[in-house]
């Protein structure tokens, strides 16, 4: 789905025309492709133009290895030793006979 915008045409403080400008919203196509269709800006046929492609944010999916988890858990917890949690555990399963 493509949402143009009419074209804008840019003036600097003076009121000078600088530069045309057309915001579009389009799908990457197969292949990763995009179609810009320019009817309705002044460009012809073979006329060079400055494309800039502003890719959506996206969550990081980057994936870690369950052995990089572990690392980073224990990191975070280095100076609790085995017995540490072994006394936590104990008296938390105490709490729950009071």
């Amino acid at each position: 789905m493509k949402r143009a915008i009419s074209p804008t045409t840019l003036r600097n403080v003076k009121g000078k025309t600088m530069q045309s400008a057309l915001r579009m919203t389009t799908k990457v196509l197969p292949g990763n492709k995009i179609e810009i269709e320019m009817e309705i800006l002044e460009a012809e046929i073979g006329d060079s133009v400055d494309v800039i492609v502003i890719l959506p944010e996206k969550a990081d999916t980057k994936k870690r290895s369950v052995l990089d988890i572990i690392e980073q858990s224990r990191s975070r917890h280095s100076s609790r030793t085995v017995e540490d949690i072994d006394k936590q555990l104990q008296e938390e399963r105490s709490s729950w006979d009071s």
